[in-house]
């Protein structure tokens, strides 16, 4: 299918890694720019930059170190795109973090850091993104990567993170209806077990576990989970807003 995305400009975060390199790359292969947040030099972003010049050689990649946990570094990584990149169609809030801890353990700042990273920073993301697209009279597509323990909670002591995603499909719901009508989609994916940097500890160390809560038997690719996002910024899915795609391999079936 030939998604039209060709000469757009992206933006994701969390993108020299895992899901969202896949997002990166995925797009590339669209034929589109992306600027994209990366949190240390261990992330080796430009080896995403290589990969996505590969697919060509004209394609912007413009790697962004960004604490997304500070208000000013993400101010000033959207400025940094949009000055990068000359113009933004596309948002996808991507990182998250996976802190673990019991809710009899969890401490304050742990909790304060899960939420800044995974729900504040796609709200002031989001927030620019609209307004930019507002004030330029540009339209333009956001999605956000959520998980099925917002629906399901975690089993596994992550209920700080359960509760960031489950409030970032609140989010995502009421940002669609306020932008509808200006042709700003909205769109999430909720997400199961994926072979990510972010996890695979805890897949080495008990994979029954993990397989055993997945209908499919298998643990996902992030580039599989990635093409449905990449078709949820399309002009495909230009009637989907407010919506909440399940790419879980059955673990949450709505």
């Amino acid at each position: 299918m030939n998604l039209n995305l060709r000469g757009k400009n992206a933006i994701v975060t969390g993108g020299a890694t895992g899901l969202g390199q896949q997002f990166v790359l995925g797009l590339a292969r669209e034929g589109v720019n992306v600027a994209f947040t990366y949190m240390s030099e261990k992330e080796e972003p430009e080896k995403t930059v290589k990969k996505v010049h590969e697919i060509s050689s004209k394609l912007k990649a413009i790697p962004i170190l960004t604490d997304l946990s500070k208000l000013t570094d993400i101010n000033r990584f959207f400025e940094s795109a949009v000055d990068g990149l000359g113009s933004v169609d596309i948002l996808i809030n991507n990182a998250g973090i996976w802190l673990s801890g019991k809710v009899s353990d969890i401490k304050a700042k742990d909790w304060d850091l899960t939420m800044s990273v995974n729900l504040r920073a796609p709200f002031l993301l989001a927030q620019r993104f609209v307004n930019y697209a507002t004030e330029n009279n540009r339209q333009g597509h956001i999605v956000n990567v959520t998980s099925q323990a917002a629906f399901h909670g975690s089993t596994t002591g992550h209920a700080h993170y359960a509760a960031s995603k489950a409030g970032l499909i609140a989010f995502s719901i009421s940002l669609a209806r306020e932008v509808a009508k200006k042709g700003i989609n909205v769109n999430n994916i909720a997400v199961g077990i994926m072979h990510t940097r972010m996890i695979q500890a805890n897949l080495d160390k008990d994979p029954d576990y993990y397989l055993n809560r997945i209908p499919m038997g298998r643990v996902a690719e992030p580039e599989e989970i990635a093409k449905i996002g990449i078709f949820l910024v399309s002009e495909s899915a230009s009637y989907m807003t407010g919506a909440t795609v399940d790419v879980t391999g059955g673990m949450l079936m709505r």
